[in-house]
């Protein structure tokens, strides 16, 4: 009596297949969802997502999605510039859709606020990232 139907065994091969990356587009001003898309368009909206969401926070998320960028505003312009590229990257690292961050540039506002600037490269292309706090 076999215990696995015809054709499968251990030597039998797995074929990998990639789900696809359809999401729900936010149009952060109107505070609305304005559709679907995939690829770039979807990366773009991730990065963004994983980087508004501090971590801990929400319960809705894993303890492992998020960023942690909160607690920078006050501190050392020199200990941030230091800091955020980790921080960035540790947050988007749980993606495994992203496969580099950099070209980090950092502008000191005369506000009080800093703007930083880098490029992520997704399997879908580039996408371009600005972050002021």
């Amino acid at each position: 009596m076999a215990t696995l139907p015809e054709g499968v065994g251990l030597d039998s091969t797995l074929n990998y297949t990639e789900k696809p990356t359809n999401t729900f587009l936010v149009d952060w001003e109107k505070k609305c969802i304005v559709g679907m898309d995939e690829g770039l368009a979807a990366m773009r909206q991730a990065v963004e997502i994983a980087l508004r969401v501090e971590r801990f926070m929400w319960q809705i998320y894993t303890s492992n999605y998020g960023s942690e960028l909160d607690d920078l505003p006050g501190e050392e312009y020199d200990y941030i510039v230091g800091e955020l590229p980790r921080r960035i990257e540790e947050a988007l690292s749980m993606d495994q859709r992203i496969l580099s961050i950099d070209d980090y540039i950092f502008q000191n506002n005369n506000d009080g606020s800093m703007t930083v600037s880098f490029g992520v490269e997704t399997v879908f292309g580039s996408v371009p990232v600005e972050v002021t706090g």
